[in-house]
């Protein structure tokens, strides 16, 4: 489940995470500036791919977006210290422009190594009730686990493994 949690936490991230990147470096925008773009396109993006999941479940928006936070703020900030941490360290990525394969090749390689140590993070905090477990707890009686098809991995909570461990 935790694994199954956290590509649905990469994929919401990773959109927020390139669609900064891009917008940052298309726009000239300095390091700093670029990441803090890319950050928070990447915490809307993944609460938004859990929000889609949980209002389809029937909650009305406002406790969708409590569930939301509660079940991906640790991971999408593990996720984000990560792949942003990788990416300064990789030589030139930040300055690489769009066209350049070491800022597509580091921008790739800062995701992959966020998915695998964000996994562990989500694991231990859905073995405790917290993180994605969250999420679980309100598609229960609310219908059907729409909006988390094609995420693999489908054991445990009655065929639906989740999201998001961002």
């Amino acid at each position: 489940m935790a694994a199954s949690a956290t590509l649905h936490c990469l994929t919401g991230c990773a959109i927020g995470e390139i669609l900064g990147m891009v917008i940052g470096t298309a726009l000239g925008l300095g390091n700093l500036a670029t990441i803090i773009l890319a950050v928070a396109l990447a915490f809307v993006f993944g609460y938004a791919l859990t929000m889609r999941g949980v209002l389809k479940s029937g909650l009305p928006f406002g406790t969708a977006l409590k569930v939301a936070l509660a079940a991906d703020t640790v991971s999408i900030a593990v996720m984000e210290i990560v792949d942003n941490g990788v990416m300064l360290v990789v030589p030139g990525a930040m300055e690489a422009g769009l066209t350049s394969l070491l800022f597509w090749g580091a921008l790739a390689f800062s995701l992959a190594v966020a998915f695998v140590l964000t996994v562990p993070v989500n694991k231990w905090m859905i073995g405790r009730g917290l993180g994605h477990a969250k999420v679980h707890a309100h598609h229960g009686g609310h219908g059907g686990h729409e909006g988390h098809e094609g995420h693999g991995g489908h054991e445990g909570h009655g065929g639906h493994e989740g999201h998001h461990a961002h």
